[in-house]
């Protein structure tokens, strides 16, 4: 035996390196961390942008906010990161829920700053851009915004019809797109001859 203590993660031994990292301003510099691969941890966060942990919903915001500021996507897989530990999550779509916005200008000048249900802001533009899905089947749109380092926010239901209220029609590469306008672009969302 080579003497290394074999240490299992636990959501608390998480949120603890968590708070320790977290005493500086802003977001802890999980990018730069490079701690070894510890396991899954059984937190999802589904769909809907609630947080479980061993199958019940987090209890507390404040542990949840907490832990969206060390979460980071490697690939496909999403990881708590502290300068210690990494373990590994499961995200059911985007890991966050982007719940309202606010609008400034018009047109080209517009500027649209997204809301999450963990407390992040983001004014989509050419570093957080918004895209959206269409389900191949049924062709419902699922829109999403770039909330920061590979880590998107679904746009909920009542802000993307918001969204829609506000949309433009403008020509990308030869084609009519309605579509929103945001920090200098065009984020298409449909073409216009597809729309009833």
């Amino acid at each position: 035996m080579s003497g290394q203590m074999i240490v299992k993660p636990s959501a608390d031994g998480i949120a603890a390196a968590a708070r320790a990292a977290a005493k500086g301003k802003g977001l802890p510099p999980v990018h730069k961390w490079n701690p070894p691969f510890c396991g899954d941890l059984d937190i999802r966060i589904a769909r809907d942008g609630m947080w479980y942990y061993l199958g019940t919903p987090f209890g507390r915001p404040e542990l949840v906010r907490l832990f969206s500021t060390i979460l980071r996507k490697d690939g496909d897989e999403y990881f708590l990161v502290t300068p210690v530990e990494k373990v590994r999550i499961q995200v059911e779509d985007a890991p966050f829920l982007a719940v309202d916005f606010d609008v400034t200008g018009t047109g080209p000048d517009q500027s649209l700053t997204f809301h999450t249900s963990v407390g992040d802001q983001t004014t989509a533009g050419t570093n957080a851009p918004i895209r959206v899905v269409r389900d191949p089947e049924t062709g419902e749109p699922s829109p999403y915004v770039l909330v920061r380092a590979n880590l998107e926010a679904l746009i909920d239901r009542k802000s993307f019809y918001r969204l829609v209220e506000i949309g433009a029609h403008h020509d990308v590469d030869g084609q009519s797109w309605f579509g929103l306008w945001s920090g200098g672009q065009f984020f298409p969302i449909i073409p216009s001859a597809e729309l009833p």
